[in-house]
Parts: C-alpha cells; sequence; structure tokens
C-alpha cells in the first residue's frame, strides 16, 4: 500500500471529497487506492486514477473548484515550471486518524507495509 504526504488542510479535503485533484509538479504511474497522510497519520484513502497535464498556473487557475489552489499559490509553487493534477476519486476519512511511521527524508510517498485499510 502506497501512502501520499499532503499538507494541511488540503489533505482533509481531499478525504472529505472537496478537492479532486492534487496538484504536483511532476506526473506519476501509480494508480489504484492510495492512503492520505498528513502529520504523521493516515487520516483516509483515495482512488487515484488518472494525470491531466501539464498545465500553467494560468491553464490550471480555470480549476481551481477541483484542486482548491489560489492563482498566487500555483504561480510560486511552480516556480516557471509545468504543473499536473492528479486525480482523486471515491475518497474514505479515517475516524479516528491511524498513525503511521513515516522513513526520514519522505516527501511524497512512503510505503506501508502491513497497512490495511478498514472497511
Amino acid at each position: 500500500m502506497k501512502g501520499l504526504i499532503i499538507r494541511q488542510p488540503y489533505a482533509n479535503w481531499v478525504v472529505e471529497g472537496k478537492k479532486i485533484w492534487e496538484i504536483r509538479k511532476t506526473p506519476t504511474k501509480i494508480r489504484g487506492r492510495i492512503v492520505i497522510i498528513s502529520e504523521k497519520k493516515a487520516i483516509g484513502s483515495v482512488e487515484l486514477v488518472d494525470v491531466l497535464g501539464p498545465f500553467t498556473p494560468e491553464e490550471l487557475a480555470n480549476y481551481e473548484d477541483k484542486h482548491l489552489a489560489s492563482y498566487d499559490f500555483l504561480k510560486r509553487y511552480s516556480n516557471g515550471k509545468k504543473l499536473y493534477a492528479w486525480v482523486f476519486k471515491n475518497p474514505e476519512k479515517f475516524e479516528p486518524p491511524i498513525k503511521v511511521d513515516i522513513p526520514n527524508g519522505a516527501q511524497i510517498w512512503v510505503n506501508l507495509k502491513g497497512f490495511k485499510l478498514r472497511r
């Protein structure tokens, strides 16, 4: 199972289904159900179903209702590079969140060995 590290408040918005695009500087080939991790806790899961792009910040500004990031944030984050939208579906919020060990240096993905999704 893969865990994706996302900062707050974006992580909560993802697992609540309010944010369906996660904006990143690189695409990913990973697809399927992933765990959303924030502040060393697994707070929920989503299906990563597609990656769209590349986009400029100006192009992404037209889809703010999907990614919930301001144009100014996108412009700063991109630093002149293209951006990609990781598309999520079927969010599930964990109540309560589950503490997870994050290896030193992990910034995007965490391998969650033995992690079982609640159903």
